[in-house]
């Protein structure tokens, strides 16, 4: 996809939720892809039912106050968001979150602006959910000391708060078996590029 495609068909409707794009900017050493915590592993977070009264206005201000106290965002309010790789279109994000091997989801620096709306534009963009009001994403602070993700589930939605997942046993060792066995679902660029930062965090990497 184009710089001028992309911009048109992924960075507008993040700007519409709120989120301002910062191209080729993010941190290096940042941990590739963050799954496989466990219960110890949470420091945080929130549900709520689909039938919570007026459910897109009280997940944004939760999810706002959990960035806040959580240390998501840095002094400029910017943080990174996994958007996926070449998306094309609205249908293209969803089949890329039900499917799992399209090309995969990549960091992106982002601001968060004045007005926003994660949950409700941002998550009807499909790039941050599947539809209002049905948010997943997963977002880190540009230190990689925080990830907040969001997924939905059969009755309502869940926000949680993983501090330093780039120190989890857990995830670290969900990422080593994602480059030990082969699967249909894991891009192979994807798999070569935590291979890349294990190896890289063995040797000491800087920040890591």
């Amino acid at each position: 996809m184009g710089i001028q495609e992309r911009d048109r068909k992924v960075y507008r409707p993040l700007r519409r939720a709120g989120l301002e794009v910062i191209p080729n900017s993010v941190p290096a050493g940042a941990i590739p892809f963050v799954h496989g915590y466990s219960a110890e592993d949470v420091a945080g977070g929130f549900s709520h039912r689909y039938d919570t009264p007026r459910l897109v206005e009280r997940l944004n201000a939760d999810w706002y106050d959990l960035a806040v106290s959580s240390g998501l965002f840095d002094r400029r309010r910017e943080f990174l968001v996994q958007l996926p790789q070449g998306t094309r279109s609205h249908q293209a994000a969803l089949q890329h979150l039900h499917y799992g091997n399209a090309a995969p989801a990549l960091w992106t620096r982002v601001r968060l602006l004045d007005r926003w709306d994660i949950m409700g534009r941002g998550a009807a963009s499909a790039f941050l959910g599947v539809h209002w009001g049905h948010p997943g994403f997963g977002m880190m602070a540009l230190d990689g000391s925080v990830y907040v993700c969001a997924s939905t589930g059969e009755t309502g939605i869940d926000v949680l708060v993983v501090h330093h997942p780039d120190r989890s046993e857990n995830v670290l060792r969900h990422l080593e078996r994602i480059t030990l066995h082969d699967s249909p679902y894991v891009n192979r660029e994807f798999k070569e590029r935590i291979a890349v930062w294990l190896a890289d965090r063995a040797r000491g990497f800087p920040g890591r």
